[in-house]
């Protein structure tokens, strides 16, 4: 089935229910009865071990992503931390120079203290940043803010080689515009928070594995025992959210595009981040393992601190706002919102194209570039 099928049927147990609901009820029961004879004859005992709710979340996003497993968290983080987990203390793992704040400031301030080691490093020079111990290697693709673009192919192809685990942040693209598992990555990683939930109204994360093995087993087990469940409620939002997540995708992606095009062309901008852009370092590659750039782009505007406040304030439509994948624009300055250690510039805004008409995103940048006018 294709993607816009999957998305509204995946993950259905149509035998689930007495009453036959086309859309499966939400199970908030945090415990389930044992039969005559002490067992659990539907397979659940209590949710943070398992929730209907939740397997079919979890059964839906591996079909989305074309993988035989998936294990749903409280948020992005909690998933990401768990693969973490999985690891053995004097493991060394490689992740980009260039990715979310939130999973550095999670490995510099947390994850080390596990005795796991970590390089911070350009994707592009992988080959020579690899140890005897090299466990895991992280890609995030297009990378947050910067968007910029790791080759799944060649990262895949050297780890295979290594023996060494490869996990893809693919909260950006969705499956809908990349398919991580099937260039050989081991395990796709989501905020589901973002695009997949899609109405900023749901906070959670998933593993999703090509392959049920060993380490992904390790996973399940920090998700059953750490208790970092996504709860029953944000499951059926979520999976309320995945049935419209290919028709958003494509408009997001359309839109960004435009207002890239639009960007790059303006006065008042240094440099627009856009991998659908053929001037971008990694267009080509995109170009090779994408199906679409989707809704995220930065630029840099002329100036600092000061212009870049200044813009976000003369705004209308676009919120400034932490966050990105729903329905609504957000812009934000993510200098600011990172913090220290950011290295973000001073002068970068990060956009999260929703899904309004592209005139009216063009107009409300165009006013408040110049809101004399």
């Amino acid at each position: 089935m294709r993607i816009d099928t999957l998305a509204i049927h995946a993950g259905k147990d149509r035998n689930s229910s007495r009453v036959s609901p086309v859309i499966a009820p939400l199970q908030l029961s945090t415990t389930f009865r044992r039969d005559a004879a002490g067992d659990f004859p539907d397979g659940y005992m209590y949710t943070r071990h398992g929730n209907p709710t939740r397997t079919e979340l979890e059964s839906c996003l591996a079909s989305l992503e074309g993988g035989e497993a998936a294990a749903c968290f409280s948020s992005g983080s909690a998933a990401a931390m768990a693969v973490f987990q999985a690891l053995q203390p004097g493991d060394h793992v490689i992740v980009p120079e260039d990715m979310y704040m939130g999973i550095q400031n999670m490995i510099r301030q947390v994850m080390t203290r596990w005795k796991l080691e970590f390089s911070f490093v350009d994707l592009g020079s992988l080959d020579e940043h690899i140890r005897p111990h090299t466990r895991l290697i992280w890609v995030e693709t297009p990378s947050n803010p910067l968007m910029k673009i790791a080759d799944i192919r060649r990262i895949t192809d050297l780890a295979r080689r290594k023996g060494i685990v490869t996990v893809c942040d693919n909260t950006f693209a969705t499956p809908v515009f990349q398919r991580p598992l099937e260039l050989g990555v081991d395990l796709v990683m989501h905020s589901t928070t973002k695009y997949i939930g899609g109405h900023s109204d749901t906070l959670g994360g998933a593993i999703v594995c090509r392959k049920k093995n060993e380490f992904f087993d390790r996973i399940r087990q920090v998700q059953t025992l750490g208790g970092g469940v996504l709860s029953p409620f944000d499951c059926y939002l979520t999976l309320r959210g995945v049935k419209t997540l290919a028709c958003r995708m494509r408009v997001h992606d359309a839109n960004a595009l435009r207002l890239a095009q639009w960007l790059k062309d303006h006065s008042q901008v240094e440099q627009v981040f856009h991998p659908g852009l053929p001037g971008h370092p990694g267009h080509d590659i995109a170009r090779s393992q994408m199906s679409g750039y989707g809704g995220m782009l930065a630029f840099l505007i002329k100036g600092g601190r000061t212009e870049a406040m200044n813009l976000i304030n003369n705004c209308r439509l676009f919120v400034h706002a932490t966050s990105l994948g729903g329905v609504e624009s957000l812009i934000e300055h993510r200098a600011s919102q990172e913090g220290p250690g950011s290295h973000s510039p001073e002068n970068l805004l990060r956009v999260s194209v929703g899904i309004e008409a592209i005139e009216d995103l063009i107009g409300d940048l165009e006013q408040a570039f110049d809101p004399s006018r």
